[in-house]
């Protein structure tokens, strides 16, 4: 006898179900397919399945510049060159 099931309405973003579909999508699965993996992971693991850490405050600083910037719609850097210019200087550090 199958299993009876339940449907799950969730809230989430357009863009970010849009990204998510097209992902998962490339590695085979739906978006239904990946709730039901992680619910399942939650259920054998007794556990959330990924990490979650309080960010630090360099880290909370780069996510506040990020939103910022996206808010602006303004880059950091003009140009790829300069971009790779700071990777550069900060790689030896």
């Amino acid at each position: 006898m199958p299993a009876q099931t339940s449907m799950l309405h969730i809230r989430v973003d357009d863009d970010i179900k849009e990204q998510a579909t097209t992902a998962l999508t490339a590695m085979g699965l739906s978006v239904s397919d990946a709730v039901r993996l992680f619910l399942r992971r939650v259920v054998i693991d007794q556990a959330f399945p990924l990490e979650l850490k309080v960010p630090n405050a360099d880290t909370l600083a780069a996510m506040d510049e990020s939103r910022a910037m996206m808010a602006a719609r303004r880059a950091r850097f003009n140009t790829a060159d300069e971009l790779f210019a700071d990777l550069e200087k900060n790689s030896s550090q």
